[in-house]
């Protein structure tokens, strides 16, 4: 299983190629060239999936929606407009549509942030103010997994 940790500032190039980390390369294994690029549905950051981890979640998708309704397909529709194929060059560098980049503020400056199975590609300003404001992650650790939960009880 793919497990990307860490965050490292890249800067794209003159045309707007951005170089994978070496680290975030070996997490995805040699043979996986190609990556999913979207919108994430929460944050302004784009999310890079593993091409293999994308047909996961499109399995989980499919599931649970029926394209003959209304608000499934208009949901079908969005996620994926949202969305595009990227492939690692043999520079080990992606180009993200422009597109997708002014979706999010991002410019030549971003920070790829490893997130368990994807990473998450975030403007460097975005980025930086969002951490410089962020609760503490032991307090996130304390609400979120500490204690008893009602359940338990």
């Amino acid at each position: 299983m793919v497990t990307f940790i860490g965050d490292f500032e890249c800067k794209a190039d003159a045309k707007g190629r951005i170089v994978l980390p070496a680290a975030f390369k070996k997490a995805a294994g040699h043979g996986e060239q190609r990556f999913v690029v979207r919108k994430d549905l929460f944050e302004t950051c784009l999310v890079l999936y593993p091409y293999a981890y994308w047909e996961e979640e499109l399995l989980r998708l499919r599931q649970r929606l029926n394209p003959y309704k209304r608000e499934h397909k208009q949901f079908l529709r969005d996620f994926f407009r949202a969305s595009a194929e990227v492939q690692l060059d043999s520079g080990g560098r992606f180009l993200i549509p422009r597109r997708l980049m002014d979706q999010v503020s991002a410019d030549r400056e971003v920070v790829l942030v490893g997130v368990d199975r994807y990473i998450e590609l975030w403007a460097k300003p975005i980025y930086s103010a969002m951490s410089d404001n962020a609760v503490s992650l032991a307090g996130q650790a304390e609400l979120l997994l500490g204690g008893a939960s009602a359940d338990s009880e």
